[in-house]
């Protein structure tokens, strides 16, 4: 019980301070789940970043809902979406009791703008922060999926499903050739 309550306080205080939405988050669940607590090692949060990426929903959440998974199964999984969505909640059901008398308030948009640079930078971060690991030549698929996303206009569900099916028959090519020595 112990336990399933610190999943649920880690990812409280996540979501707690955290502003600019999903992605913006990722830094302080690496920070939390992999440096503070280490109930994931880094290579396995890349995985299930891949994975909450690829399903449907706030990357935060899926995230946040896999890490606890991974930790203390079904009720790890509950304990970190609780921790995770309850302050955006009572947050957001703060601000919508109260907007009609914030919303043209000049401290309040210039707070918003003041955020804006911090927000691109936990964005920012992670990218950098999981690049590090990867194969040089990953780069390259990370430029042409941006370039068929950006600059061709297609579909990120096509180039991710693409770049998962790429994934899958490489690893098949891989265990072939092992498995021929």
């Amino acid at each position: 019980m112990q336990m399933l309550f610190t999943i649920f306080a880690s990812f409280f205080k996540i979501g707690l301070f955290t502003f600019g939405g999903g992605y913006a988050m990722i830094p302080l669940i690496e920070r939390e789940v992999i440096d503070r607590r280490a109930w994931v090692e880094r290579r396995e949060f890349l995985d299930l970043l891949t994975l909450a990426q690829s399903v449907p929903g706030p990357i935060a959440v899926n995230t946040a809902v896999f890490v606890g998974y991974r930790i203390r199964g079904l009720r790890g999984a509950a304990a970190a979406l609780g921790g995770t969505i309850l302050p955006s909640f009572t947050i957001i059901l703060l601000i919508a009791l109260f907007f009609a008398g914030i919303r043209n308030n000049p401290v309040v948009d210039a707070a918003f703008k003041g955020m804006r640079p911090a927000v691109v930078a936990l964005i920012v971060g992670p990218v950098v922060s999981l690049s590090r690991g990867m194969h040089r030549a990953l780069f390259l698929v990370i430029a042409a999926a941006a370039l068929a996303i950006w600059g061709l206009g297609w579909s990120p569900i096509l180039v991710l499903a693409a770049a998962a099916a790429a994934g899958i028959m490489r690893e098949i090519a891989i265990a072939g050739k092992a498995k021929k020595k």
